[in-house]
């Protein structure tokens, strides 16, 4: 993985062999997949290395489209509890496409955020709205939290 060291992460097995993470935003074990292996270790860098406040962010969160229900797999959220980020976690053999910038995009049609993350694992895009462009742009690096 293209992501720091995450050497607290903490792992275990169930009763049934099967092994669980401990997510550090929902304070809970969850099934370890390879997609739940990217989320934690992105989201222990957004907050150990790119000052993150893990108070500010929340994982699985439910979103209403209509009739349809989404999940985005991370949101990051102001000191005014609107949205700011929403960030997809793919597993690493998934490679980032178009049809995967798509599904974060659809989750900002309600959501309305500035920054769109997309990771899994090895690359990680971000993109930000800029107001004065009226557009979205690709950053050529994740900005620190100070920075949004």
């Amino acid at each position: 993985m293209n992501l720091p060291e995450y050497p607290d992460i903490r792992i275990r097995k169930t009763q049934d062999g099967k092994q669980q993470v401990l997510d550090i935003l929902r304070h809970r074990f969850v099934k370890l997949t390879p997609e739940e292996w990217v989320r934690q270790h992105f989201v222990n860098y957004l907050v150990t290395e790119k000052g993150y406040p893990a108070a500010l962010m929340a994982n699985e969160v439910e979103i209403k489209v209509g009739q349809k229900k989404l999940r985005c797999d991370s949101v990051l959220f102001g000191s005014d509890l609107k949205p700011r980020m929403v960030i997809e976690y793919k597993a690493e053999s998934v490679p980032i496409t178009d049809k995967v910038l798509r599904q974060v995009a659809t989750y900002n049609m309600l959501l309305h955020v500035r920054y769109l993350i997309v990771s899994n694992g090895d690359r990680h895009i971000c993109l930000h709205y800029d107001d004065e462009l009226q557009r979205w742009g690709f950053m050529t690096d994740i900005p620190h939290y100070s920075q949004l």
